[in-house]
């Protein structure tokens, strides 16, 4: 093995630049939401823009990008009532090159029942009209209970996966039992027929959330998912999905809410809905062999790093170079008030002793944070922040002026 450590003690030397006062600017897309579980990005409508994808309690929605940064973003219904219980996931990706996203939906929020699939859990996928602002066709997929997150992966040209994460297992009571069963659905050509589906994994309990991994520097694409025992990675090998090293269990015996790639580490909130945000530094192997990430033999992983202990469930993490310092900087929302009785997101950035400082993004629209998304959403080149708050009932774009 290659000897990666001496990556990490260079670290405290980088020289950073100096972080500045973050510059963000509020926009209010909509203040009349439900709870806003979950949020997706993505060009809907072909115009070369990307628009904003929400599944609210009921409403499956999309605001249009107006192509400017004052511009109302109107809202349109794509389902409605898809179940009985509350929608909760959403995922956007162009699959097919077209320039149009394939939207698909989780629903049938129900966490308590974890027996019935009649009663818990739900997969659809959105089947587009020839005018996106009209309603979409709901195709029903095959689901487990408790279904809870999903996410468009890329496995090769032309190969797609929905991959869904349910909360629970089947039968489990507080997170004892059966493992959750991590599916992947191959994107077919004709969505009305049969998904193929892959079982990643039934092995972890109560995954909360995960990210699709396709770093250039993989051998593999590859996801990573935080729950009650931690984390694991699952790289997509020889046409079937592999658990890799237990080295890559970062914060293995620790719950993990919410994980995110931070340039070459990973940020998760600690434990599940917790109110810690920490950082542990990994390193890549260049062996197409060898586990995903590793240290070399010798050596152990760093000690995952505290950044702050002061949300009150954390539920929502995104990572990007928002402050132009060529290196990533690490935000995080939380949606109930903590002891300064505040809600919000908040930008931690990293120094060059390696501490890390909080910044304020904007506090004068009130966000008790769901869920939190980045893009560029007016061609800049500048990371934009995307939020949903689930008290607070809104959704607002913080414009990035750095």
């Amino acid at each position: 093995m290659k000897a990666c450590l001496c990556a990490l003690l260079l670290w405290p030397c980088l020289t950073l630049a100096q972080p500045k006062t973050p510059n963000f600017r509020i926009q209010v897309v909509d203040n009349k939401i439900d709870i806003g579980y979950g949020l997706a990005i993505g060009d809907v409508d072909g115009d070369k823009l990307p628009d904003i994808l929400l599944a609210d309690q009921k409403d499956v929605v999309w605001y249009k990008n107006p192509g400017n940064k004052t511009g109302n973003w109107a809202r349109y219904i794509m389902a409605r009532n898809l179940t009985p219980q509350d929608n909760v996931c959403i995922a956007a990706r162009d699959l097919d090159g077209d320039g149009k996203v394939e939207v698909a939906v989780g629903a049938g929020w129900n966490p308590a029942e974890t027996s019935d699939t009649t009663k818990s859990g739900a997969v659809f996928y959105l089947n587009r009209p020839a005018d996106p602002t009209q309603q979409w066709e709901a195709i029903r997929l095959p689901h487990e209970v408790t279904t809870h997150r999903m996410r468009w992966a890329r496995l090769g040209k032309n190969n797609h996966q929905l991959i869904v994460v349910p909360l629970h297992g089947r039968h489990n009571k507080n997170g004892e039992g059966a493992g959750v069963r991590i599916w992947g659905y191959e994107f077919p050509k004709d969505p009305r027929g049969p998904w193929p589906r892959h079982l990643i994994d039934s092995t972890m309990h109560m995954t909360h959330n995960f990210e699709v991994w396709e770093k250039e520097y993989l051998p593999h694409p590859a996801i990573i998912v935080g729950g009650k025992e931690g984390t694991a990675v699952y790289a997509w090998r020889n046409k079937k999905w592999n658990r890799t090293d237990s080295n890559d269990d970062y914060f293995k015996g620790e719950g993990v809410g919410e994980v995110k790639i931070y340039d070459e580490g990973i940020a998760a909130i600690m434990p599940m809905h917790g109110n810690q945000l920490k950082f542990i530094q990994t390193m890549h192997d260049d062996d197409a062999d060898a586990p995903l990430i590793e240290m070399d033999d010798d050596s152990t992983f760093q000690a995952p790093t505290q950044i702050t202990d002061k949300l009150s469930q954390g539920h929502a993490l995104v990572c990007g170079d928002f402050l132009k310092m060529e290196r990533d900087q690490i935000v995080v929302g939380w949606r109930n008030p903590n002891a300064a009785q505040q809600v919000g997101i908040r930008i931690f950035v990293p120094q060059p002793d390696g501490r890390w400082t909080e910044q304020v993004v904007n506090d004068s629209v009130r966000m008790a944070c769901e869920d939190l998304q980045a893009a560029d959403l007016d061609g800049d080149g500048d990371l934009d922040l995307i939020a949903s708050g689930r008290a607070t009932l809104n959704v607002l774009i913080y414009w990035n002026e750095n």
